[in-house]
């Protein structure tokens, strides 16, 4: 999965560091979503989603596998 996450917050000028507050979440859970090595519960793709004022799919892409019909 790819996510946009580094490129939402780079709009919104803001800092792992904040992001991470906003979330209560650690700032390696950030560096790691931003990286696509940790996939989200439902619930923080839909704080971020919130967070950033735009849809979950606006966010993560999914790939291969990860769809149900290709």
């Amino acid at each position: 999965m790819k996510t946009l996450i580094r490129e939402k917050r780079n709009e919104w000028g803001m800092t792992q560091e904040e992001l991470s507050i906003k979330l209560k979440v650690s700032r390696q859970t950030i560096i790691s979503l931003e990286k696509g090595k940790y996939k989200p519960s439902l619930v923080l793709a839909h704080k971020l989603a919130q967070i950033f004022e735009c849809s979950i799919e606006d966010l993560f892409i999914f790939e291969g596998d990860e769809n149900v019909v290709e």
